[in-house]
């Protein structure tokens, strides 16, 4: 388990500035895949052989983001989701948005 997998998310109320530059990229580096986009969120497609996995782990992730109290946007179709994710109080990225993609990165594919 990586150590950003081995956090939890914490809410965020607004009123702190987004992670930008250096602090990004350090982040970035502790999860696979994942791309930063515009300093905004953060974002990965999951490929799978048929359908009804790609369901299965659609659901694996909303019940994470349940659990987590941080929703993820979540886009399905026939073999792929891509998974969108920032902290909306900010409008940016925070730590929490790399803790729940290290931990998306732990379901089995």
């Amino acid at each position: 388990m990586s150590e950003l997998a081995s956090k939890t998310c914490v809410p965020c109320r607004g009123g702190v500035p987004p992670l930008k530059g250096d602090q990004l990229a350090a982040l970035a580096k502790q999860v696979d895949g994942w791309k930063i986009v515009e300093e905004h969120h953060i974002v990965k497609r999951f490929q799978f052989p048929n359908f009804i996995t790609a369901l299965e782990f659609v659901d694996c992730v909303g019940a994470l983001a349940e659990e987590q109290g941080h929703h993820p946007d979540i886009f399905l179709t026939w073999g792929n989701v891509e998974v969108t994710i920032w902290t909306h109080a900010v409008k940016g990225l925070t730590e929490s948005d790399f803790i729940l993609a290290a931990k998306i990165d732990q379901f089995p594919r």
